[in-house]
C-alpha cells in the first residue's frame, strides 16, 4: 500500500482510522532550521474536526507529538517523524461496512485489492482523517516556503454550485492570511453564508454537498519545472490526487481553455517594474511545464462525501445479494471545508520539494 510522494523531499503517511494513531514521516529537510510549534499547530487547527455545524462532530485535538527530527524545535537533518494520536473512534458504528461497501466509497475496492483483513474501521488508510499528517508536512513546508518569500493559500472556490469571488491576479499573504482566519475560508462572505446554508440543508437532509478549492502560490520565479512528463503541474496533480475526495484537477482557466478561442485565452506579455509578466493569467503560472513567474492558480474538484444517511442502495458480499444500507457514524456533510488546508499543505510540500530538486541541479 503506497502512500509516499516527493523526489528530494520524500513524505510518507502512515496509520488507520481508528488505530492507535497517524502520522506521517518526511526525509531530506534541511538541518537548522527552526519551526514555529504554535503556528503549525494553528495552521493545523483549520482541518480539525469538531469545531463547527459544518464538519463531523468527532472530537480530535490533532496536536502533533514529534519522535524524531526535531530537537528543539529546530530540524535535526535526519527524518522527522511525527504522530497524531487517534482518541475519539467509534469502531463499532462501521461493523456493518466490512459486509455492505458504501457506494462511491473505497470500501468495496480495498477489499478486492486487499481481502478481508483491511482494515477499514473509520474508513482505514482510506480515511480523510488521513489528511491531518499530511498537513504536519504542508505546514512545515509553508514555514520554510515563507522564509524565501514564496506564500501559499486557498480558498472554497465554490459549494454546491454557489461561487465565491476569484483569487485576483496577484493574490498575497495578507489575503491568505484573512481568509485562513475566517470560520468558513471565502473572500465574499455574503456567498459564504449562502454555502453554510447549504451545507446545513444538506445535512438536514441526511445527505452531503461537493465543493471546488482554489490554491495559489505567490512568489515563485519564472523557469522552474520541466517539459512533458516531470513538468510542474504534473508534480502537482500527482500530489494532489492523493488527497481524499479529489476528482479533478485544473490549472489557470483550466477546461474553461475548451470554450476559448485561442486570442481570448492567450495571455499577452508586458513589462512591468522592470520584469516580463502576463496581462492575466489562463495559463495559470505555467506554460510547458514550467513557471512563468506568474501566481501558480489550480482548483480542485472534491466530491460529496460518500457517507450518508441516506438509505442507499449495495450488496451484501456475504450473501451475495443486493441490500439496503443506512449509515450510522459522524461524516462531514462537505469534506471541502476542511479540504482547504490541505490543499494547501500538498501544493506546499510538492513546490518545497521542486525547489530542492532544483536547487541541487543548479537552476535555482
Amino acid at each position: 500500500m503506497s502512500s509516499e510522494t516527493g523526489h528530494k523531499l520524500k513524505i510518507s503517511v502512515f496509520g488507520q482510522s481508528h488505530g492507535r494513531a497517524i502520522g506521517v514521516v518526511i526525509d531530506g529537510l534541511p538541518a537548522g532550521v527552526r519551526i514555529d510549534g504554535e503556528e503549525l499547530y494553528a495552521f493545523m487547527s483549520r482541518r480539525k474536526p469538531g469545531t463547527s455545524r459544518l464538519s463531523t462532530q468527532r472530537h480530535e485535538e490533532d496536536r502533533p507529538v514529534f519522535l524524531s527530527g526535531l530537537v528543539d524545535g529546530v530540524t535535526a537533518g535526519s527524518p522527522l517523524c511525527a504522530i497524531i494520536e487517534n482518541t475519539d473512534q467509534r469502531s463499532g458504528d462501521y461493523a456493518a461496512l466490512a459486509d455492505l461497501p458504501r457506494p462511491s466509497h473505497a470500501d468495496f475496492t480495498a477489499r478486492m485489492r486487499y481481502g478481508e483483513s483491511v482494515d477499514m474501521r473509520g474508513s482505514g488508510h482510506f480515511s480523510g482523517r488521513l489528511t491531518a499528517p499530511l498537513c504536519i508536512a504542508g505546514g512545515i513546508a509553508k514555514q520554510l516556503l515563507s522564509k524565501s518569500g514564496i506564500y501559499v493559500g486557498a480558498h472554497l472556490a465554490s459549494v454546491a454550485g454557489i461561487a465565491d469571488e476569484a483569487f485576483p491576479l496577484w493574490p498575497g499573504r495578507e489575503l491568505f492570511e484573512n481568509i485562513a482566519a475566517k470560520s468558513l475560508p471565502v473572500i465574499d462572505d455574503t456567498a459564504g453564508e449562502k454555502m453554510a446554508k447549504a451545507i446545513e440543508d444538506a445535512r438536514a437532509e441526511l445527505d452531503s454537498v461537493g465543493g471546488v478549492i482554489e490554491c495559489a502560490a505567490v512568489g515563485l520565479p519564472a523557469g522552474l519545472g520541466s517539459p512533458m512528463f516531470d513538468g510542474i503541474e504534473n508534480r502537482l496533480a500527482a500530489a494532489l490526487f492523493g488527497v481524499p475526495a479529489v476528482k479533478g484537477v485544473e490549472f489557470g482557466a483550466g477546461f474553461g481553455a475548451a470554450k476559448m478561442r485561442g486570442s481570448r485565452h492567450n495571455d499577452p506579455y508586458i513589462i512591468e517594474n522592470g520584469q516580463v509578466r502576463t496581462e492575466k493569467n489562463d495559463a495559470g503560472g505555467i506554460v510547458g511545464g514550467i513557471t512563468t513567474g506568474m501566481p501558480i492558480v489550480l482548483r480542485c474538484a472534491m466530491k460529496p462525501t460518500p457517507s450518508i444517511s441516506k438509505p442507499q442502495r449495495t450488496v451484501s458480499l456475504s450473501k451475495m445479494e443486493e441490500a439496503t444500507l443506512e449509515i450510522k457514524g459522524r461524516h462531514d456533510p462537505c469534506v471541502a471545508v476542511r479540504a482547504v488546508p490541505v490543499i494547501e499543505a500538498v501544493t506546499a510540500f510538492t513546490i518545497l520539494d521542486i525547489l530542492m530538486e532544483e536547487k541541487e541541479n543548479g537552476s535555482y
